[in-house]
């Protein structure tokens, strides 16, 4: 029986990298140095100079990222963000964390990504709420449609957070994520296209009043240690896993190209399968977090695979705001059609950087395999 095909292994990343990574880690146990030192503060100027932002801040989780920069914005108790619902629930956790309320629109059927017209709907129908700010999802690793969102942010007077926390690397008209809204907040987590080994965040911005307001909020709103200047929280990335990051960094752009070329074989071999292939908008550089395809018969599809030892996996089954914990937060006005139809179709195929090309084509064979009336 061949052996089974994951749909990620960041155990395969570790091992690709294992010589730098226990460098590192020996480094950081020698120094004496485990909590914001000079790793922190190396891979906070490296992750911003990569970017092209002028400042970058290491925080403990992609989560607190987000909820980070939007405290740094004054997004509070009684205030409202606009998103979307198909995210990871990190999205909305970090805005309900700030004591403020979720106003979920609709996607882009094509990117998955935040509907720059819907979002103008959703704006105009908010009556009363307070809107303080719109997270932009780069979900999967496309980019959202920043020139429109950002356009429609100014005319209203709403700053933009982007969330990066799957888009490492990808980029717009050749300029990287991260760098279009006031702050945009990235996770570490071992699956992402630069994991660590545990959990760990950044928020990165380029405006220098932000960061430092970032900087005191991460550790307790001190600016002098022990005097508190505003009430902060205990979010620090630590030096262990920023001598990791630090370590896997200058293979972020190879690891990228690697996931985007069996994201082009699979992209090939395809065409005549029952499924719809992701598709990339013009001037976009797709990171490739996940390879997400529609099916119309997703979860026969999914059970086939299992069958043959291919792992899959559903990002997200079941959106935001059908969830237990958030029903009966604002929808916008016209509700979340394409939203709720994505779930439905979506199914995420093996893709990671250390994946074998056969592999992408063992999965594809499968496909095509239950595909018996073939496009075309």
């Amino acid at each position: 029986m061949p052996p089974p095909i994951p749909q990620c292994d960041p155990r395969a990343n570790y091992q690709a990298h294992r010589q730098a990574v226990a460098a590192a880690i020996a480094r950081v146990l020698e120094s004496g140095r485990y909590i914001l030192g000079p790793e922190v503060a190396a891979f906070e100027e490296e992750f911003a100079a990569y970017l092209g932002v002028r400042h970058a801040v290491g925080v403990a989780s992609g989560t607190d990222a987000l909820a980070l920069s939007l405290r740094a914005l004054g997004v509070g108790p009684g205030d409202a963000v606009l998103t979307v619902s198909h995210t990871a629930v990190a999205t909305v956790a970090a805005i309900g964390i700030c004591g403020a309320q979720p106003v979920f629109v609709d996607i882009d059927p094509v990117s998955f990504t935040l509907d720059p017209g819907r979002l103008e709907e959703a704006i105009r129908g908010a009556g009363d709420k307070r809107l303080k700010a719109i997270v932009a999802v780069h979900l999967y690793g496309h980019p959202a449609d920043m020139e429109a969102i950002l356009d429609i942010a100014r005319r209203n007077g709403l700053p933009v957070v982007e969330d990066c926390a799957q888009a490492h690397g990808a980029a717009l008209e050749g300029k990287k994520v991260g760098g279009f809204g006031a702050l945009a907040a990235f996770s570490f987590y071992p699956t992402k296209n630069l994991g660590a080994i545990g959990d760990g965040g950044m928020v990165v911005t380029s405006d220098k009043e932000l960061a430092q307001r970032v900087r005191e909020l991460r550790e307790y709103g001190w600016r002098e240690r022990y005097v508190s200047e505003i009430p902060g929280t205990n979010s620090r990335l630590d030096e262990l896993q920023a001598a990791i990051l630090r370590a896997k960094l200058p293979a972020l752009e190879s690891d990228n190209a690697a996931r985007q070329r069996l994201a082009q074989i699979y992209d090939r071999l395809l065409t005549d399968a029952e499924v719809e292939t992701p598709r990339v908008r013009p001037g976009v550089l797709h990171a490739y977090h996940q390879y997400v395809i529609r099916a119309a018969r997703r979860d026969e599809l999914q059970r086939h695979l299992v069958a043959k030892r291919i792992a899959t996996l559903i990002h997200y089954p079941v959106p935001v705001h059908l969830q237990p914990a958030y029903r009966g937060e604002a929808v916008q006005p016209g509700g979340l059609p394409q939203t709720e139809r994505a779930v439905t179709r979506i199914l995420s195929l093996p893709l990671f950087p250390e994946l074998a090309a056969a592999d992408v084509e063992a999965v594809a064979r499968e496909i095509l395999d239950f595909s018996p009336t073939r496009k075309g």
